[in-house]
């Protein structure tokens, strides 16, 4: 059951993952000139990750790419993953209480695909980025889920309206209605209680979605991938040679602080990934290289 559609959205993904790590390659090798462009242009790291059920069997894994120390990224990763077994008591009534999905203890298997990205710059002018793309399956239920958010340290307005803009062109096209509603999803999303603030300045988000037309979903899924490149390259392109003094990076590093905090206490993908199962160093590839608490 949904043999076709799991392994066309895997298939998707991975294809996602091929074009932006080729692309943040040749952004290392095209930065010559400016801040750290006497440093090698960085590549990434590839490790296959591979998760296994309490039992042993095998149970689905993927890709982690990592890019260390570059001249334009301090740190990113591109994860891209396809998971499979049963879901452990926490999580079933995770599904049944908050997703309102019946029948999880009778039946508790799972089928997960996705694309996790997450980059921090060199410069602090430059925006760190999340992204993420993902389809899940149960017997009972499917959904897709996933979107983008900009997590600047020194906020540029221009900046902010071009990632905004280029995500509303791009759902546009699937109705009027989605990007003020993934928009307002995202603002409540990743804010950070604790702090009473957001992590960055906004973007796009979704979960659990299903209207029951997977075609349909599915091409908004993809749409919200494809807007990623096009609403985050100009900025890096932007700033990446800007000059920077030693607040500038003390700036950046106390922000990634209130990155590291979300993505510890609060980021659902973080809890699940951990409950699963799945490689940790792939799952905490999203904390920053360095951070900075005062």
């Amino acid at each position: 059951m949904f043999d076709t559609e799991k392994a066309t959205a895997a298939a998707w993904f991975r294809d996602l993952r091929n074009e932006i790590v080729s692309v943040f390659e040749q952004l290392e090798d095209s930065h010559d000139t400016g801040p750290f462009s006497d440093a090698q242009p960085g590549r990434f790291e590839v490790k296959e990750t591979k998760r296994h059920s309490d039992d042993g069997a095998d149970a689905g894994g993927g890709l982690m790419s990592v890019m260390r120390g570059g001249r334009v990224f301090e740190k990113v990763g591109v994860n891209v993953s396809t998971v499979f077994g049963q879901l452990g008591e926490r999580a079933q009534q995770a599904m049944a209480t908050r997703k309102g999905i019946p029948g999880m203890t009778e039946d508790p298997r799972f089928w997960a695909s996705g694309i996790s990205l997450v980059a921090h710059m060199q410069n602090p002018h430059a925006p760190a980025v999340h992204m993420n793309t993902r389809m899940f399956w149960t017997p009972h239920a499917w959904w897709f889920g996933g979107g983008s958010d900009l997590n600047p340290c020194i906020e540029y307005d221009e900046d902010t309206a071009h990632f905004h803009a280029t995500q509303k062109a791009h759902l546009d096209p699937h109705g009027p209605g989605h990007y003020p509603r993934l928009k307002e999803w995202a603002d409540e999303y990743f804010f950070i209680p604790h702090r009473k603030r957001a992590r960055g300045v906004g973007g796009i988000f979704l979960d659990d979605y299903c209207t029951g037309d997977w075609s349909s979903d599915f091409a908004l899924t993809q749409d919200i991938g494809r807007a990623f490149l096009p609403a985050f390259l100009p900025l890096v392109e932007k700033r990446r040679q800007q000059s920077f003094d030693a607040a500038d990076k003390d700036t950046q590093l106390i922000h990634r602080g209130l990155y590291a905090e979300y993505n510890l206490v609060y980021d659902r993908g973080t809890k699940f990934g951990l409950e699963t199962g799945h490689d940790p160093d792939a799952v905490l590839m999203s904390l920053p290289p360095l951070a900075k608490w005062v």
